[in-house]
């Protein structure tokens, strides 16, 4: 397993860097995550998924969580989550979450059918859309009319600044606990602003042993 998702945080209280975003999840979720549906845009590398994850699991266990390349929300796939989100998940957690990735990839087809499919979800379904902030630009530039789909959706916009410094933190305490770290925080800084502050990249590098003596 790569170093990104053996230590992609397990709870709301590792994830670092998008505080804002975490406020706004935390208000949601003294009124309960399901029956909504959530719009995640940001850089790569700066949390999307995790948070997806994790909103997801507010609901579901394991096997109830699906995740989906949006190129594969053809209309039939949709009208099969339709059927199969009436049915609860046998487990301790009885709820079902439908992460779609790279979800600038929506076709008119299926963001027309998910306008539908987001009026009315069931208490114990949870929506999920992740996309990068280019993406999510060039939805719109596309001549495809995204905004109703936004909407119908809980939008968090993660954060682009500040993340160099608590990001190059977490990844100097992964790259000593991975026997991988030869080199001070500065060293780590430079390398998340050289990626962009894209955590995932900069772990790869230093899976690579870039950050060894």
């Amino acid at each position: 397993m790569q170093l990104h998702e053996e230590h992609r945080p397990k709870t709301w209280g590792e994830v670092i860097g998008q505080d804002k975003a975490i406020r706004r999840i935390n208000q949601l979720r003294q009124r309960g995550l399901g029956s909504r549906a959530f719009w995640i845009s940001g850089q790569s590398g700066t949390g999307k998924t995790t948070i997806a994850r994790l909103i997801a699991s507010e609901l579901a266990d394991e096997f109830g969580i699906e995740e989906i390349d949006a190129s594969e929300c053809t209309p039939a796939r949709l009208r099969e989550t339709v059927r199969t989100r009436r049915i609860r998940c046998i487990g301790t957690k009885s709820g079902r979450a439908y992460i779609v990735n790279e979800a600038h990839g929506l076709s008119k087809s299926a963001i027309r059918q998910l306008l539908v499919m987001l009026e009315r979800l069931p208490s114990h379904v949870v929506w999920v859309f992740t996309t990068t902030c280019d993406g999510q630009e060039s939805l719109f530039e596309d001549n495809i009319d995204a905004h109703p789909l936004l909407s119908r959706c809980a939008v968090l916009p993660l954060s682009r600044r500040g993340l160099a410094e608590p990001f190059a933190q977490r990844a100097k305490e992964i790259a000593e606990r991975e026997g991988l770290d030869g080199q001070p925080i500065e060293k780590y800084i430079r390398l998340l602003r050289d990626n962009g502050n894209n955590l995932r990249a900069a772990l790869q590098a230093i899976e690579a042993g870039g950050m060894l003596n």
